[in-house]
């Protein structure tokens, strides 16, 4: 990368600000826009660093991406803590632009490939089943004190519209998984994991589309599994857990629980950790961060499970 572009993303414009000149100027967040925008980097592949935005960078990330750019998709609380680390207390679209530009640089952030266009519409079905359940959950939490008729019938009614919309999505996951070879091969390796079910397999591919492409450590920090430990001169504290993505965390939890029984090799560490004491929350912990750990190990090597078990 011969250059460092910070881009601020707003609903209707897009700031951006150069690093190596400290040019900065300002697009229309739309086809056009962007277009120019592209012609103004130039070609020369430049490290694009911004942050994560929802359906706002989505055609930014198609169209750079596509122009041979190295794309940094920041999350906006670590972009935050960094301009504290820095001192930076003014907040614009153009000083952020250029904030994300010096993140780039100073952190050497790693470019990394961006979402297809098959994944952005996975991810968006994901998310959508995710608030349904939510929505179900609900229903069926007012059903058990709801008394009047009336709101019991319209309760049912949505439980049943709420049902039916999750199998649509469950439907239309599985169509897109198997209309991409690369995800498919991805989600036999997950699901031949004892532990791992159909809507885990897709979470975690959703969750986590660097799976397999990294080493243990990295897998099981980017999950926010891996031990922190805290010392400072003779203070000895608690190893912790922390950061991360908490909707893969969220989604591992399950999995862990039905590998302790169904899994030979999780259910041992299981048992070895609850038999020298430790606490059952932090074995489940452990076992969820040898899950990850296993599943990234597996599709790195394109293997499933049954040919790596004893």
């Amino acid at each position: 990368m011969q250059d460092t572009i910070g881009i601020d993303i707003s609903k209707d414009t897009v700031d951006v600000h150069r690093l190596s000149d400290g040019k900065h100027m300002q697009f229309d967040n739309n086809k056009a826009g962007l277009k120019t925008l592209c012609g103004w980097i130039g070609k020369a592949p430049a490290r694009v660093v911004y942050e994560a935005t929802g359906r706002y960078h989505r055609d930014l990330e198609s169209m750079l991406g596509a122009a041979g750019h190295g794309l940094v998709k920041v999350n906006p609380n670590r972009a935050r803590k960094f301009a504290q680390a820095v001192g930076q207390g003014a907040k614009t679209d153009r000083v952020d632009a250029a904030l994300l530009a010096r993140m780039g640089a100073v952190l050497s952030l790693e470019a990394k490939p961006a979402r297809t266009d098959s994944m952005h519409e996975i991810r968006e079905l994901h998310v959508a089943r995710i608030g349904l359940i939510k929505d179900r959950t609900a229903c069926r939490n007012r059903l058990h004190g709801a008394r009047n008729q009336v709101v019991l019938a319209q309760l049912r009614a949505r439980l049943r519209q709420v049902e039916k919309q999750i199998d649509q999505i469950d439907v239309e996951l599985r169509r897109l998984v198997a209309e991409d070879a690369d995800l498919v091969r991805r989600y036999e390796v997950l699901m031949s994991i004892p532990g791992i079910g159909p809507i885990a397999a897709v979470a975690m591919i959703v969750e986590m589309p660097e799976i397999g492409t990294l080493s243990g450590k990295e897998a099981a920090s980017l999950a926010g599994l891996a031990p922190i430990t805290h010392e400072s001169g003779k203070w000895k504290g608690r190893s912790k857990i922390g950061g991360g993505r908490g909707a893969l965390r969220t989604t591992l939890y399950m999995p862990a629980l039905v590998s302790i029984r169904y899994n030979a090799q999780l259910g041992q560490v299981y048992r070895t950790l609850s038999g020298a004491g430790k606490r059952a929350k932090g074995a489940i912990t452990a076992v969820m961060r040898k899950l990850i750990v296993l599943a990234n190990a597996l599709i790195r090597d394109d293997r499933k499970w049954a040919q790596t078990a004893p």
